[in-house]
């Protein structure tokens, strides 16, 4: 339903995780009955992972020690191959300097770091690390520098490449630059590609179309994003994720080819990556909680990829602090009731509650528009500022 916001101009309203509600079915399940895997499959080959869940490439989320931990527990960490890992020998020092900066200067503070150059040799050494702790290599790279850089990625054993951006297009338009032609680039290359950020129909769609595995959804919901205040563009995670598993259909319907929507940001909770399934997600991607995991490289704190753009930065650096173990954060044992510990048994609770056994199943459950959902009832947690008043 269209709204008119005046004369001459209508929009379409838009819903996020907290305006939304997964309705139980008719059925319940036993939860050791659920399967949360995730795959997909390349040129012959099926790549599998126990938990449908992979990490940001942030800096203050995944190093190689962090990407190694995190294959070994079933999911898949993503590493920024322009950020402080490649730029410096010695990662550890410019870290805790990002974590000594007061918050008011914490902005420039990362401006200065991130002025050094990204160093090819070092992307060839961070991937080759993540490849001797015996997990899968998976990197991100902008679409501006992803043909200069993807060569010693390569020769460092990268096995999925992530080309992301505030927002990726197909159809990049310059008259000062020869911009990248993503059908070619993913078309030549050997290892599968997951391509984005989008939040509409047709972006997601035109990416479909580039012979990528998976697009990333989500422009500005991140915990640490500020794009939305800067630039003014987003779309609230639950309608840009069913836009973007409509377009799935049609580019299924197309040319038989099934390319996976990966909800990228907004998400806290175990109930929230529920919702994104249920909307139509196949995978999540997720920092800030990961963030605050004893293992993360940030120190307790956590920037998005924009923070340090040097003309327009679009992310800040937030406190996430320490909850836990990477183990305690995915799997569990929680001993905090606000749903930000045990994110996998929250998403298999949820779905055993309400009788899918697996996530094709879970989405085609009924999701009900709900603003009360966050409130109802909870007078009490939130005036004391506990569980869900938090």
């Amino acid at each position: 339903m269209e709204i008119e916001i005046g004369r001459g101009k209508t929009a379409r309203r838009a819903y996020g995780f907290d305006d939304i509600a997964i309705v139980p079915s008719r059925r319940t399940r036993d939860p050791r009955d659920v399967n949360i895997a995730w795959e997909f499959a390349f040129r012959g080959r099926t790549y599998s992972f126990p938990l449908p869940i992979l990490a940001s490439a942030m800096d203050g989320v995944v190093d190689p020690a962090f990407a190694v931990t995190m294959g070994k527990l079933g999911g898949l960490a993503v590493l920024n191959l322009e950020g402080i890992q490649t730029r410096y020998e010695d990662a550890a020092t410019q870290l805790d300097k990002i974590a000594s900066f007061e918050k008011d200067v914490a902005t420039r503070g990362l401006q200065e770091i991130y002025r050094e150059g990204v160093k090819p040799e070092l992307i060839t050494r961070r991937v080759r690390e993540i490849k001797d702790g015996g997990v899968l290599a998976a990197a991100s790279l902008t679409p501006q520098n992803v043909t200069r850089y993807i060569g010693p990625a390569l020769e460092g054993g990268l096995d999925i490449l992530i080309i992301q951006g505030t927002v990726v297009s197909a159809e990049h338009m310059s008259s000062y630059d020869e911009p990248l032609d993503l059908n070619a680039f993913t078309r030549d290359l050997d290892i599968p590609v997951i391509v984005g950020g989008c939040c509409s129909y047709s972006g997601a769609l035109h990416l479909m179309r580039t012979g990528a595995v998976g697009v990333l959804v989500g422009v500005g919901p991140g915990h640490a994003c500020t794009s939305r205040r800067v630039l003014g563009i987003g779309v609230p995670q639950g309608t840009a994720i069913a836009d973007a598993a409509a377009a799935r259909m049609r580019h299924l319907d197309e040319t038989g080819t099934y390319c996976h929507v990966i909800a990228d940001g907004g998400m806290r909770t175990g109930g929230d990556i529920a919702k994104a399934i249920a909307v139509g997600a196949d995978a999540v991607m997720i920092g800030s909680p990961l963030s605050s995991a004893s293992e993360a490289p940030g120190r307790g704190y956590h920037w998005g990829m924009a923070t340090f753009h040097p003309d327009l930065p679009r992310g800040t650096r937030v406190r996430s602090g320490v909850r836990g173990t990477l183990e305690e954060i995915l799997l569990g044992p929680a001993h905090e009731n606000d749903g930000t510990l045990n994110l996998c048994g929250g998403l298999r609770t949820s779905m055993a509650t309400c009788g899918y056994e697996n996530l094709k199943t879970f989405q085609k459950a009924e999701v009900m528009v709900a603003p009360s959902l966050q409130t109802e009832g909870k007078v009490l947690q939130n005036t004391q500022g506990v569980g869900m008043g938090r």
